[in-house]
């Protein structure tokens, strides 16, 4: 039979395939998906992006393998076996990991050398969201690539029908291994609370924590795609409230909590206190560096200023680089950096692992840090440069016009000859500080940040970028943070 299919336009994204399921995101959608990627892994057509994507460089060969995976949402199931149906119907052989984190379905891409991976999951979206996360070979997927999975489906250039093959591949005790084989802390015990928001690492973190020393408590460690406990983003403060109560009633050293699908991580320390993405990097690049003397760490335009100093404080090279983790990935493998993080909790490590974003890895890491310190977590945090800062703010702005209004505010600032960064957006530097400005890969919202010495400073820098603003006609945003998209 004939294949054809259109996708609603707004699941397309820049890192992944996302949406409403029962309304932009359907099983027809996912069957999709599967006839289509299948399709381009047959013909080895990954789309050129002078990264060494496509024919003839042994990633994307064309090969007949695809490792499928699913999170622990209630509509996952029967998406993941539409995948693997579409997949099947362009003669690959599926490898069926089963339910698990994302980086579960990344290790298994890498363990058994596929030729590309499929991933389902709403990742930290509510829980009436679902999607789809890719590789192709060991690249991630993404960008001109999922456009083309819409053009391809939508003109039917799939390759003939076909009958596959599949065979379910447990491959979680693999991976636990594999976590426990970088633990370096010794058998210091420390009191360890995890917040697992009922998200799809659940079973995996239980085995971890069996064999880890040290004592370890684990909240909401059922994974259960209705997220009855809070939502899955470890990055809002509000979502992790369960976690710094038990962490400060308890006497723990440290906490942990994940996103839905675990490729993200948040952190307390023994004070119930914060650690945010770009502090935690820096006790990350600290150790790293310690390894790889002068080697180049990446993070984020979101990142603190602090952590690119402290970065070269410890004989590092800093590096700012556009924000989205298949940008970052990519970024990281081309330079050969050991290190990379972004403020949304995405941390990335090739120092002894894979390169890609796995927060039970990083989280592995961190405890053998925190287990070889003579002091606290707490003091870590406290001792770093006291800075005052705005959360992400993001704020509506339509698609067709949020790129022209990063160019307007550049034109203007070039123009005022102030000191900008336009890696991604713009990022200005001040004597108070820096803010920043961005338009959103994934949605139709600019993305804003302010960062200051004092707080005089940083009501400045929220003036400044307000006359910005202002002046391509937009309203001034709400500074609280309490709009973050998803």
């Amino acid at each position: 039979m004939a294949f054809s299919h259109r996708f609603d336009p707004t699941v397309l994204r820049e890192y992944d395939i996302r949406g409403i399921v029962g309304r932009t995101l359907h099983r027809a959608d996912a069957f999709a998906i599967g006839r289509v990627f299948g399709s381009m892994v047959a013909r080895g057509d990954g789309i050129a992006r002078g990264d060494g994507v496509g024919r003839g460089d042994g990633v994307g060969r064309g090969g007949p393998k695809v490792a499928v995976g699913y999170d622990g949402r209630l509509t996952s199931p029967e998406l993941e076996q539409a995948v693997v149906d579409g997949l099947l119907a362009s003669g690959m052989e599926v490898l069926r990991i089963g339910r698990g984190p994302t980086p579960m379905l990344y290790y298994a891409a890498t363990k058994l050398e596929t030729d590309g991976a499929i991933m389902v999951t709403g990742s930290h979206n509510p829980s009436d969201y679902n999607g789809f996360k890719m590789m192709w070979g060991r690249k991630p997927f993404f960008g001109q690539q999922i456009l083309q999975i819409g053009k391809l489906a939508d003109s039917g250039d799939v390759v003939p029908e076909a009958t596959g093959s599949e065979q379910a591949v447990a491959i979680a005790d693999d991976y636990v291994a594999r976590l426990l084989a970088d633990w370096d802390g010794g058998d210091r015990m420390l009191k360890v609370v995890w917040d697992n928001g009922n998200g799809a690492a659940g079973d995996v973190l239980e085995k971890l924590v069996a064999s880890l020393p040290g004592e370890h408590l684990v909240l909401n460690g059922t994974i259960d795609g209705r997220f009855p406990a809070h939502h899955p983003d470890p990055t809002v403060p509000a979502n992790l409230v369960e976690l710094i109560a038990e962490v400060r009633s308890s006497g723990a050293d440290i906490g942990i909590a994940f996103d839905g699908d675990a490729d993200r991580i948040g952190l307390v320390d023994d004070t119930g206190e914060i650690m945010f993405g770009d502090q935690l990097m820096v006790l990350l690049a600290r150790d790293v560096l310690k390894e790889h003397p002068g080697a180049t760490i990446i993070a984020d335009v979101k990142a603190s200023q602090v952590l690119f100093d402290e970065i070269a404080k410890a004989g590092g090279h800093p590096l700012m680089w556009k924000t989205g983790h298949s940008l970052i990935k990519s970024k990281m493998a081309e330079i050969g950096s050991p290190l990379a993080g972004e403020m949304s909790g995405h941390i990335f490590f090739a120092d002894r692992w894979y390169g890609f974003d796995d927060a039970l890895y990083a989280a592995v890491r961190t405890l053998g840090i925190v287990a070889r310190m003579s002091g606290k977590l707490s003091a870590v945090r406290e001792a770093l440069p006291h800075v005052i800062n705005t959360p992400e703010i993001r704020f509506d702005c339509d698609d067709r016009r949020k790129f022209a209004v990063i160019e307007e505010v550049a034109k203007r600032l070039r123009a005022e000859g102030a000191k900008v960064s336009a890696i991604d957006g713009v990022r200005v530097q001040t004597p108070d500080g820096w803010w920043l400005l961005r338009a959103s890969n994934t949605q139709a919202v600019l993305v804003a940040r302010c960062e200051a010495t004092t707080a005089a400073g940083l009501e400045r820098l929220k003036g400044a970028l307000v006359t910005q603003l202002t002046a391509s006609g937009l309203a001034e945003p709400d500074f609280s943070g309490s709009h973050a998209g998803h």
